[in-house]
């Protein structure tokens, strides 16, 4: 049997390696905001500390995912995952031996790096690997694998912590990517095929990458330091300074494409209108999603006194309703169109209402009962969004604009995230952090705190609602757009 048939015959095998390699990703973009409690007692540090603990993460990776799915190209996207892989297990182990807030901060953003080098992969690998005929049945044990991970991912960090393995703490939400690291990198490098690099030679565009970091980064620090800066005078020149910086970034990717050389962005695309709303509904819905979990979890711990444990079960209901939510958009998304979006975002925003009318009428006598409703309904609107997002938003581009209009809405919606982690935490930990001495009074401004980072996630929500009226009515369907990808991949230049 030659190495083709060989590898053919073994292609679920390969396949798990792409699956492993995402489920790390999906464990450690939600483990941390449930180990964030248990990490300030462990390590110490400011309230800052925790949100850059997941802020980090999401906005390294939302800069690196620019170029990590073009590092595929030009040196195979075999090669990549691995690198990409060996890279996240390695920087996981980091987070895990962590010293102080301020290396695992760091160690965090370098996994964020490697995660971004190492998803964008997965989808090429998965074209490489199964015939046409076979793609829908991959793609469907994707899906609900994916969907499963999200929902245990904050019930494995719980059981982790409350377990204490060998005495490690919080530090095991981490060391627990080491075997499932390093079983997706032996599997991927025994199975996967080795395809020639699409655009073998080709170059990076670094100073596209450094303006996009250096815009991203003056955006996010002012709102997560700020607060506890008191505001001086160079944060807000900060702040302020990010939107010309993101403009130049702007301004010389329309320049490199006019000069022949591929763009981080391909600038047309934000000529639509359609495209251009379907971002700002991604980084408004996202942040909104962003803010509930990092928030709802150190309520739960800070405020409420839950163990790490007790907080992951009190919100299962969120994820599961997210799980049921998902399947049921997948479903609907073809006879609806954007209508599911409009739908998921009513059920979000009802269930976050809800949830702050029990925080209102349930005070310190809250119960876990209380929040079962309101996070499964609102958590069932989230899921609606996930799976038809992409497809709608991305109705509204042209075939040959749909590889790159993809990785910037990717990227983009990682950035979203980031703000959602900076503005909504910054605006729950300066609620709490005006507590009036005592218990009660903790309980007091947690509640507060809790309560009136509901009401601006619903703002976000509303936003979000408007920003769905002028997205495209329709799903863009998913052989056109696979199609799309793969002849800009093959197509792709310097």
């Amino acid at each position: 049997m030659d190495t083709k048939s060989a590898l053919h015959r073994y292609r679920w095998l390969g396949y798990t390696a792409v699956i492993a390699a995402s489920v790390m990703d999906l464990l450690d973009s939600t483990v941390a905001n449930v180990a964030a409690p248990a990490i300030r007692t462990g390590l110490g540090g400011s309230y800052a500390d925790l949100q850059w603990i997941a802020a980090g993460y999401t906005l390294a990776m939302a800069v690196a995912l620019l170029t990590g799915g073009r590092l595929g190209d030009m040196y195979g996207r075999k090669r990549v995952l691995l690198a990409g892989i060996a890279g996240f297990t390695l920087t996981s182990m980091l987070c895990a031996a962590a010293q102080s807030p301020q290396t695992l901060i760091v160690a965090r953003i370098a996994q964020g790096v490697c995660g971004a080098v190492m998803l964008p992969q997965g989808f090429g690998l998965t074209r490489d690997l199964f015939p046409a005929s076979e793609m829908k049945k991959a793609w469907g044990i994707f899906g609900p694998l994916m969907g499963l991970s999200a929902v245990m991912g904050p019930i494995i960090a719980g059981v982790l912590i409350h377990a204490d393995l060998f005495g490690t703490g919080w530090r095991m939400i981490f060391g627990i990517n080491l075997p499932i690291g390093a079983f997706a990198f032996v599997m991927g490098w025994k199975y996967l095929p080795d395809v020639a690099p699409t655009a073998r030679g080709a170059r990076l565009d670094l100073p596209g990458v450094l303006l996009a970091g250096t815009g991203a980064f003056l955006l996010v620090f002012p709102l997560v330091q700020g607060r506890e800066l008191g505001w001086p005078s160079w944060v807000l020149v900060m702040l302020v300074a990010s939107l010309p910086v993101l403009a130049v970034f702007a301004r010389y990717q329309v320049l490199r494409k006019r000069s022949g050389r591929t763009p981080l962005v391909e600038p047309s695309v934000f000529t639509k209108r359609a495209y251009v709303s379907g971002v700002a509904f991604a980084i408004a819905f996202t942040a909104s999603m962003g803010g509930m979990i990092l928030t709802l979890g150190i309520f739960l711990q800070l405020g409420l006194g839950y163990t790490a444990l007790h907080s992951s079960l009190t919100t299962a209901p969120w994820a599961l309703g997210a799980l049921f939510g998902s399947a049921f958009g997948g479903i609907m998304m073809a006879r609806l169109g954007r209508r599911i979006l409009h739908l998921g975002l009513i059920l979000m925003g009802g269930g976050l209402l809800a949830l702050y009318g029990v925080f209102q009428w349930a005070g310190a006598d809250i119960t876990d009962w209380d929040f079962a409703a309101p996070l499964l309904v609102g958590g069932a609107g989230m899921g609606m969004i996930f799976v038809p997002l992409f497809d709608i938003i991305l109705n509204g581009v042209d075939g040959h604009e749909i590889g790159s209009a993809s990785g910037t809405l990717q990227a983009l919606q990682q950035l979203g995230m980031t703000l959602g982690f900076a503005v909504l935490g910054t605006v729950f930990f300066n609620i709490l952090s005006d507590a009036r001495p005592g218990p009660a009074g903790h309980i007091d401004a947690a509640l507060d705190a809790a309560g009136t980072t509901a009401l601006c996630t619903v703002g976000l929500i509303a936003l979000a609602f408007v920003l769905g009226f002028f997205l495209p009515k329709t799903v863009r369907a998913a052989e056109e757009a696979e199609e799309d990808i793969a002849a800009e991949r093959e197509l792709a230049l310097v």
